[in-house]
């Protein structure tokens, strides 16, 4: 697994994180994650990010499908698992969720997103199938 940056070769990210980014400005820190999800919907509608919302992701043990599965916020461009938190402090456990939901699919990059904090908080992780 590796960390990147976002940056501008990547425009899927980036168009992500700037509607973030414009959500964190409208809205700042404070509110419940269901809050930052429902205006971050919009932002994509208006920036025409195309996501799909609260996906459930299947998860499977030794070739078995499990009746457990992941739901992840946004599902974005058909290939970015997005997942939003509003947490005044983010630790290792929530990066562990993104790259549970990158193992679980055949996606490869995922984003966390932190809107708990005074400014928006963000982490792109690439996750190689090769390993």
């Amino acid at each position: 697994m590796l960390l990147k940056p976002p940056t501008e070769s990547d425009p899927r990210t980036f168009a992500i994180i700037g509607a973030a980014m414009e959500v964190h400005r409208q809205l700042g820190c404070g509110f419940l994650e269901a809050v930052y999800q429902e205006a971050l919907a919009l932002e994509f509608a208006v920036n025409n990010i195309p996501f799909k919302r609260e996906v459930c992701l299947p998860i499977q043990y030794k070739g078995k499908l499990l009746a457990t599965a992941y739901c992840a916020d946004f599902i974005c461009f058909d290939s970015v698992v997005v997942e939003l938190k509003a947490l005044a402090h983010m630790s290792g456990t929530e990066e562990a969720q993104v790259i549970n939901y990158l193992k679980a699919t055949s996606y490869e990059v995922g984003l966390l997103l932190n809107f708990g904090a005074s400014s928006l908080q963000h982490r792109r992780l690439v996750l190689s199938k090769s390993m």
